[in-house]
């Protein structure tokens, strides 16, 4: 099937399947444009659509969330497994290096300083062991510590899976990076996330398999997200929306908005991507990291 594109300069082509999201350059007029995704190239006809709305469950112990259409049809069940007894384990290894650590520091200062008067070697010793074993605690517990997966399924009891966001980092110090795949565990995108921006606006970017930028995610207004680091939520009134802007940051294709209801429930509203620029797969897969993972 023929993707049909047009160019700003009026141009008209028809374009192989194979195109489909690939950026090109007019020859008319040299501008580059991307080609759009038809929803029966992504595969599926659960997006084939704009607007998703997305619930998440209370009370439960995993992170689990409803995908609903615009007259509330669950279209999808996405969750983000605890792993409660690994990340205890993990915690407890930790907390057992350090204590470790702390007896086995005093200990080996008490012998050296009383086999050969020298307190300050005695210090330095136990100041060495103690870091050894604090620090073996520390990395083995990270080594346990289980990774926190997303997983969007086709209904609750989750006989198919539909795609996954995979977190790539246990721990990220500046960069945290999240792969998504498809049905068959293709990549489609991949979710970076640079912490040092946080600090004035929350952003994030979506990825291309090849490299290239799709899209920027970010707060929807840099006056808002200073107000909401000095001031709070408000109760809600200073909610945190984000807006999906092309690489340059000069259009806005989407919103991710949450409403001020009893329900915590968001809108993700990509219909101002009228060239398909953005996969709704990625767009739905950023929607739910930009709630789990700014913990809203």
């Amino acid at each position: 099937m023929a993707i049909a594109l047009t160019c700003t300069c009026g141009k008209l082509y028809d374009l192989k399947e194979e195109m489909a999201g690939k950026l090109m350059q007019c020859p008319s007029c040299g501008t580059q444009m991307r080609t759009p995704v038809p929803p029966v190239i992504a595969g599926d006809p659960t997006f084939a659509r704009n607007t998703f709305h997305l619930h998440q469950k209370h009370m439960s112990l995993n992170e689990k969330y409803y995908v609903w259409d615009e007259e509330g049809n669950t279209l999808l069940h996405v969750e983000r497994p605890v792993k409660i007894l690994q990340s205890l384990a993990a915690i407890g290894v930790v907390v057992l290096g350090i204590i470790l650590a702390l007896i086995a520091g005093g200990v080996l200062l008490a012998v050296i300083a009383d086999s050969l008067n020298q307190p300050l070697l005695g210090l330095v010793a136990a100041g060495l062991a103690a870091v050894v074993l604090a620090g073996s605690g520390i990395v083995l517990g990270i080594r346990i510590s289980p990774k926190r997966h997303v997983y969007f399924y086709r209904d609750e009891a989750k006989q198919e899976k539909v795609m996954e966001v995979l977190q790539n980092q246990k721990v990220a110090l500046l960069v945290a990076t999240f792969t998504v795949n498809d049905q068959s565990g293709q990549t489609i995108a991949l979710l970076r996330k640079n912490f040092l921006y946080n600090f004035f606006r929350k952003q994030w970017e979506c990825i291309s398999p090849s490299g290239e930028i799709i899209c920027i995610v970010k707060e929807d207004s840099i006056i808002l997200s200073l107000l909401r680091r000095l001031l709070g939520s408000m109760l809600g009134l200073l909610r945190t929306n984000f807006i999906f802007t092309t690489p340059d940051g000069q259009n806005v294709i989407g919103e991710f908005n949450r409403k001020l209801t009893l329900r915590d429930r968001y809108v993700l509203d990509v219909s101002a991507d009228r060239a398909r620029i953005l996969d709704r797969r990625v767009a739905l897969a950023m929607g739910v990291m930009l709630d789990t993972g700014e913990k809203r």
